[in-house]
């Protein structure tokens, strides 16, 4: 089974920066299709943004303007991991941050929290 691991999240301050990772363990990862999905509190999980396995990059519709300049996705296919840089956070990014294929697999990881105080 493929497992999931996201770490890199913490407490930060409005304006502040993050970079939260996800090791991919599994022979999938290369030709998958990646995601950053995130939970906030009383809302469901939802996909924030995408990155191909050739690199592309794409922002679900709910986000793209509230992120688009903010977040930014990136992909180390010999390390299996996938990033996302989180700039200029504001408290409405306050959620636990989970990574995913695209399509999801049928489970989760831990997810990682973040905390953006105002």
């Amino acid at each position: 089974q493929v497992q999931l691991v996201e770490s890199g999240g913490g407490l930060v301050q409005a304006g502040g920066s993050l970079r939260l990772s996800c090791a991919v363990s599994g022979s999938i990862f290369s030709r998958n299709t990646m995601g950053w999905y995130r939970q906030a509190p009383g809302n469901q999980r939802e996909l924030v943004v995408l990155i191909t396995s050739r690199g592309a990059t794409s922002y679900a519709t709910n986000y793209a303007d509230s992120v688009k300049g903010r977040f930014t996705i990136s992909r180390d296919n010999a390390k299996n991991t996938v990033y996302l840089q989180m700039n200029s956070l504001k408290p409405e990014d306050t959620a636990v941050y989970y990574c995913n294929a695209v399509p999801r697999l049928g489970y989760w990881g831990q997810g990682t929290q973040v905390t953006v105080s105002s």
